[in-house]
């Protein structure tokens, strides 16, 4: 079943929200919250995740019913990407080196802010690239 295309954006700009915090004041336990999201999506879906049952109960019933649809398995995959970045900054701010919490935390906060401002999804271009050459080579 196809999924609403604001919902992932509206996931993505609370995601950039939350990651800049984590980047302005260096919190784990922030970081480690949106790590949580990440994974809830990218087991469940995006409307699994937190972010998504608050579009479905808070935004969507306020802004109408969706025009657009997108499959929902290449913004699950984003989430699994952002899934892994946050996974690997949660590991460098608690047990460090530090740069690589605020590298991969800053790679993360850039895919998001490029959905939530452009409607531009890297998680989901990566997933059709590798749907791409893995059919290709079937």
């Amino acid at each position: 079943m196809d999924i609403d295309v604001r919902g992932p954006r509206f996931g993505a700009a609370l995601t950039a929200v939350v990651l800049a915090v984590v980047l302005v004041t260096g919190s784990v336990w922030l970081l480690a919250w949106q790590t949580l999201a990440f994974a809830l999506g990218a087991a469940g879906g995006v409307g699994r995740s937190p972010y998504g049952w608050l579009f479905r109960r808070a935004v969507r019933p306020r802004i109408g019913p969706p025009t657009q649809f997108e499959a929902p398995e290449p913004p699950r995959f984003a989430q699994a990407v952002g899934l892994g970045f946050a996974a690997v900054g949660l590991v460098g701010y608690a047990l460090g080196p530090q740069w690589l919490g605020l590298a991969a935390t800053a790679c993360a906060l850039a895919a998001a802010f490029l959905n939530a401002a452009f409607g531009y999804c890297l998680g989901c271009e990566m997933y059709l690239l590798v749907r791409r050459v893995t059919v290709r080579t079937e």
